[in-house]
């Protein structure tokens, strides 16, 4: 009877047994119904994200080229290190900071960058890291949970051409850049300067998206292949330039261990052919991970490597306006080409102004050819008496100083043409008197310039009469081809008497073939028109300004030098000048006697009162 009970006992916990279980696999069936089929729409895709990530795809950045068409800056591949911060295991940070030969604070703060980016999505650790830390990290990848590799590029300069100023570098994005732009991921690099930073917007291109195979620890196994979901980066346009590479890399030679800039343009279009700012800096050095060591030591000097003097600095032009002073006293009727001013050493007004030397007897085309400062000063103080400041002011104006003339490159600085407001500003109301102006009219005083300035000023009297827009780029060719010009209009300045230009013209062609500009910048079988100039400096020696164009008849070139600190413009920046127009015109220097001059140079003291010629 016991027994029985007992068996009836266990088939009894049996059967429990058996309807529980299969309850279980009744209610796993299911839920597993339920989330497979039923609610797939809501779990489907949590569930592919456990083991796909979307990754992004940096597109590859646009190229540069010159005005043949051959490649100046282009990219190349460079490895980097990223971190998905949800899945990094702290106390793997020492192993992966002694691969990487950094401090463990590094790591550890990069991470931090990292998570405030986003936890789940992957950002870059380190960049342009050796093949031989990348090895290693492959090597112990395993060991690194949340820890991937992938490869990128950097900007590469194959041609040897130093244009740093113009092509301008890259550095990371700030944490409000890529907060503000979906454009920008954490490590991503911006244009900073030069083109780079003018043309950002073409040269990025658009980000791609690709899907990766991820293991429990968040690290990439494979791709995921999908074409409906991978979207391919757009790679960022070309720009074509104007630069001439042969120009440039003289350029640069020439203006080495001189302080200083120049621009070369076409005159009648506004291309900029070659542009240096000196001393220069080497932007392959800050072309992937920044060498910071040279990125302090460039903060550093005092020289400012980076200020592009070219187009932002602010020095009186001197001698070079006294072209323009005569154009414009031909047009407001001060005086004609013939009018004649004697020359005794100076212009008397309250005080002695002071000239080069004693002229005697001076007309428009003479006083150009012998930069006489009496000629000017008297145009000056007559100009003042009948058509006021601000009439001189605005003419001046319209050939492009104390402008902005809206180059293609950042960092463009008006200078000062001065009119009756800035005096009242800086000297107070009514405070300021005709002697203030005086030497104005020969570049000197409150008036500045950049050799950009200078540059588009000449172009506008090679061209007769038409201020060109100075730009860097050609065209720009997008990934499918299509082609953007970038040519602007010149504004033509209607007040200019076609006549009285070719007066003008004569004086600058004096200038050269007997004047200041005669030793250096008269070119063997080309006709120059060019002007010296010599800023006085009250810091220092004096600063050298040569401006130019040629053929005198029909012009190619147009030139402007500066060089600071150097004396007389005659002896030091017309034979930097006269260099470029000869390897312009002749494709080579046959001059080189005037070569090894300019290598070897060393600036000589000027004093106001000494003729430029007497140093030559």
């Amino acid at each position: 009877m016991l027994k029985q009970k007992q068996n009836k006992r266990t088939i009894v916990s049996i059967r429990i047994m058996q309807v529980t279980v299969v309850s279980v696999v009744l209610i796993l069936l299911l839920r597993l119904f339920q989330l497979q089929v039923m609610e797939y729409e809501t779990y489907g895709p949590i569930s592919f994200a456990n083991h796909i990530r979307q990754e992004s795809v940096s597109p590859a950045r646009g190229l540069i080229y010159d005005r043949s068409g051959r490649l100046l800056v282009d990219n190349q591949p460079i490895f980097t290190i990223t971190v998905t911060p949800a899945n990094v295991d702290p106390e793997t940070i020492p192993l992966l900071a002694t691969l990487l030969e950094v401090e463990p604070a590094f790591i550890e703060e990069r991470i931090l960058a990292a998570r405030r980016y986003s936890w789940h999505r992957p950002s870059r650790l380190v960049t342009d890291i050796s093949f031989k830390h990348f090895s290693e990290i492959q090597e112990n990848i395993w060991k690194l949970p949340g820890i991937s590799y992938h490869v990128e590029s950097k900007r590469h300069y194959p041609s040897e051409v130093n244009a740093s100023h113009i092509f301008g570098y890259l550095s990371e994005v700030t944490r409000q850049e890529y907060t503000s732009s979906a454009r920008y991921q954490l490590g991503d690099k911006a244009g900073r300067s030069g083109l780079e930073f003018i043309y950002e917007e073409d040269l990025r291109g658009k980000l791609g998206a690709r899907y990766l195979r991820v293991n429990a620890l968040g690290q990439t196994v494979g791709l995921f292949e999908d074409e409906q979901l991978t979207m391919p980066p757009v790679k960022g346009s070309d720009i074509y330039t104007h630069i001439d590479p042969d120009l440039q890399r003289l350029a640069v030679e020439l203006m080495e261990g001189k302080t200083g800039g120049l621009v070369v343009m076409d005159p009648n279009s506004g291309a900029v052919m070659s542009l240096v700012s000196s001393p220069t800096f080497d932007v392959s050095q800050l072309s992937g991970r920044i060498d910071m060591e040279y990125w302090l030591s460039l903060q550093a000097d005092t020289s400012n490597p980076l200020f592009n003097r070219a187009i932002s600095t602010m020095q009186p032009p001197g001698s070079t306006v006294k072209p323009l002073m005569g154009l414009l006293g031909l047009e407001m009727g001060i005086i004609t080409p013939e009018t004649e001013i004697t020359c005794r050493g100076g212009f008397t007004l309250g005080r002695f102004y002071r000239c080069t030397r004693e002229h005697g007897r001076q007309n428009l085309a003479e006083a150009i050819q012998n930069s006489c400062n009496t000629y000017f000063f008297s145009l000056m103080h007559q100009m003042m008496n009948r058509s006021g400041l601000n009439t001189w002011s605005t003419m001046t104006r319209s050939f492009g100083l104390g402008q902005m003339n809206e180059i293609d490159l950042p960092h463009e600085r008006r200078g000062i043409v001065p009119d009756s407001s800035y005096y009242n500003t800086h000297f107070g109301f009514r405070q300021w008197g005709i002697g203030d102006l005086i030497s104005v009219g020969v570049g000197q005083g409150t008036f500045s310039a950049s050799p950009l300035q200078l540059a588009v000023m000449t172009s506008a009297i090679a061209n007769d009469g038409y201020r060109v827009r100075p730009h860097i780029v050609d065209r720009i060719v997008t990934a499918d081809g299509t082609t953007r010009i970038t040519q602007p209009e010149a504004e033509y300045i209607s007040w200019i008497n076609p006549e009285h230009m070719e007066m003008i013209k004569e004086g600058m062609i004096l200038a050269v073939k007997e004047g200041s500009g005669r030793f250096y910048a008269d070119i063997p079988g080309v006709e120059v028109a060019g002007k010296t100039g010599t800023a006085q400096n009250p810091h220092g020696n004096n600063h050298g300004w040569f401006v130019a164009y040629a053929p005198a008849e029909k012009p190619e070139i147009a030139i402007a030098v500066l060089v600071e600190n150097a004396g007389y413009g005659s002896i030091s920046a017309a034979p930097i000048a006269g260099l470029l127009m000869e390897q312009y015109f002749h494709g080579s220097i046959q001059r080189n006697w005037v070569y090894d001059y300019v290598l070897n140079f060393e600036p000589r003291e000027s004093r106001d009162n000494v003729d430029q010629e007497e140093a030559l």
